[in-house]
């Protein structure tokens, strides 16, 4: 082998042992170090930083906030109502040492771990409250006291630590809730019976004094009526009178001449008059006499 040969595999294994001595832990990481198995560093800080090839092992871990979405769960409330209930949980590594020692670096084995904690605190929670408190604007005090007294022991057990716990949803269960519906539906076909029967109680009132309304106009139009009538009849007959005492000769000529055209429109009716009577009065005589 030449020198040269020799060379680039020195250096190759140089890099292969460079590469394998440095390592860097991210702003978002946590780590800790490994010899042979057996921790020997924890609590690394983000930067870059030497191991011996081959002997130290480095884990890291993800330090930003993590979500635990559990499954739904049933809960009982002080009033032995059962409720499913929807949570989601907040939560980051504190104490990278606990929580290794732990749970071996297994964020599964941690979220099961948490899940349990959640579910025990919420069923304690919600075992010491009634319904109306647990869906009132009393839940975010629930969810706080939750976390606080979660943190009491999660630190020190698993070494992390509970942000926020929230409630994504509160459901009755199936059977309970098909009851509930059919309570609601006659409630509400109750209060749609109660509303139409005022409605109609209404509507009668209107049409009943639409109706009056209605009366009082006529009565109001047919008065005016008659007395516009009257006054035109009263205003007639003056006016007639006044005619009549102009020319009273002239005014009797007018009516026959009036009483002749009426009885002889039609020219199959037949009139028994004696000729001699006052109805031919003005027929008779040129002057009327």
């Amino acid at each position: 082998m030449t020198s040269r040969s020799l060379s680039l595999v020195l250096l190759l294994v140089l890099a292969l042992v460079g590469s394998s001595s440095l390592y860097v832990i991210q702003e978002t990481e946590l780590g800790v170090k490994l010899r042979f198995g057996r921790l020997i560093e924890t609590d690394i800080q983000p930067g870059l930083h030497y191991k011996i090839p081959f002997v130290d092992q480095v884990r890291k871990f993800d330090g930003r906030v993590l979500t635990l979405d559990a499954d739904p769960a049933s809960f009982f409330t002080i009033e032995k109502k059962r409720l499913i209930v929807d949570a989601f949980s907040k939560w980051r590594i504190i104490d990278v040492d606990v929580y290794y020692r732990a749970t071996g670096g297994n964020q599964a084995v941690a979220q099961e771990r948490l899940a349990s904690r959640v579910n025990d605190g919420l069923r304690n929670q919600f075992g010491a409250r009634t319904l109306h408190e647990v869906v009132s604007g009393e839940r975010d005090q629930l969810m706080k006291h939750l976390a606080d007294k979660l943190n009491l022991t999660l630190g020190q057990s698993l070494g992390v630590e509970v942000v926020d716990v929230r409630v994504k949803g509160i459901d009755l269960p199936p059977e309970v809730s098909e009851q509930v519906y059919r309570r609601m539906k006659a409630e509400r076909e109750k209060e749609a019976r109660i509303l139409r029967s005022e409605g109609r109680e209404s509507a009668e009132k209107i049409r009943a004094d639409a109706d009056r309304q209605k009366t009082i106009l006529l009565a109001n139009a047919y008065r005016i009526a008659e007395e516009t009538r009257g006054q035109g009849d009263a205003t007639a007959t003056s006016t007639y009178a006044a005619a009549y005492t102009k020319n009273p000769e002239f005014y009797a000529f007018i009516r026959s001449l009036s009483a002749y055209r009426k009885s002889f429109a039609n020219k199959g009716d037949v009139l028994l008059v004696d000729p001699k009577s006052d109805f031919f009065r003005y027929l008779n005589s040129q002057k009327g006499e």
